[in-house]
């Protein structure tokens, strides 16, 4: 009997979930790549299928904040918490897109080199290739392959970039915020972004002589209301969202910031909030695979396009309509 390409990726994925390390970069490959027509074709979208229905277990773990506020750091040492707790941990590390090749600048193991020599650690890097809050669907898919090879958390690390950083907020069942010290009335700045999804608050660098001042300045926010979900309707699932104060350099608070991850989790299921996370999550996921799929229309209809623009440009055309002839034409052609 000859073997289908689409047999040989089934294979990959039981392969992937025996432990084999190179099967799990190889799917990983291949979500970076799945959603186009050639994917359909060589049966990566039908592996990705077998993925997603496979994955579900994974405690998902979403990690961001400003730039400097030492993410990969934290990242770095929560893993090694994690791992001592016997948890084997999958890192989705959304990196800058380079110019020039449209990949992650930064490298896995120069993120966090000294985590690749575990077994129970795998390592990615994604670029972000434009998407606003570093979460296209490369990085959803990704995190699918991780939950679906056995890994128990699934850490998201997103690229940085303030207030944007809230996608990350749909994708994940916890979600940490990392502030640096010396926020003072950046708090109050960030107030309506980045602080209030918060799960967890976090200021890194806890050994500086303003951390504590940080931290209190954010549990200030929290008493009344301007950080953490329950600012966001989620005061009645019964959780406070703590303030810790960790420092990758001494180890201060990292055992006490594992436990929160845990009792978070832990929350979730006893308060029966987790189903709610997973249909938010599963929302986004449908509506990130529709735009991804639009997009790409549009991409394959980018010479009709050029023909429209011109018109506009010449306002012999209005906008209005003829966006709605280019999505009708970008709907049937998705079809």
């Amino acid at each position: 009997m000859v073997q289908t390409a689409a047999d040989s990726e089934i294979d990959l994925l039981s392969a992937g979930q025996s432990g084999d390390r190179r099967a799990v970069a190889r799917l990983l490959s291949l979500a970076e790549t799945s959603g186009g027509r050639a994917a359909a074709e060589t049966g990566a979208d039908e592996l990705m299928a077998r993925v997603y229905q496979a994955a579900g277990s994974a405690h998902v773990i979403g990690v961001t904040g400003p730039p400097g506020a030492g993410k990969s750091s934290l990242v770095n040492a929560l893993v090694k918490e994690l791992r001592r707790a016997g948890v084997t941990v999958g890192i989705i590390a959304i990196d800058p897109s380079s110019p020039f090749s449209g990949g992650a600048i930064l490298g896995d193991r120069v993120r966090m080199g000294d985590l690749g020599e575990d077994d129970g650690v795998f390592i990615r890097s994604l670029a972000t290739q434009g998407a606003m809050g570093g979460l296209a669907r490369p990085a959803l898919d990704s995190v699918d392959v991780l939950d679906a090879c056995g890994y128990g958390a699934v850490i998201i690390e997103t690229v940085g970039v303030g207030q944007d950083e809230v996608d990350v907020a749909a994708a994940a069942h916890t979600v940490i915020v990392a502030s640096p010290p010396g926020l003072g009335d950046g708090v109050q700045a960030m107030k309506a972004g980045i602080l209030e999804i918060a799960d967890i608050h976090v200021v890194t660098k806890g050994d500086r002589a303003d951390a504590d001042k940080t931290a209190a300045d954010l549990a200030g926010a929290q008493d009344l209301g301007l950080t953490g979900r329950q600012g966001r309707g989620d005061a009645g699932t019964g959780w406070t969202v703590p303030v810790i104060a960790t420092s990758a350099h001494d180890g201060r608070g990292l055992d006490t910031l594992a436990k929160a991850v845990f009792d978070h989790g832990a929350h979730l299921k006893a308060s029966g909030e987790d189903k709610e996370r997973r249909r938010r999550i599963a929302k986004m996921r449908l509506e990130t695979a529709a735009l991804d799929s639009m997009r790409r229309a549009f991409k394959r209809l980018s010479g009709e396009m050029a023909g429209m623009i011109d018109d506009l440009a010449d306002r012999r055309a209005d906008p209005r309509e003829a966006a709605k002839a280019l999505v009708a034409k970008a709907l049937k052609d998705a079809e």
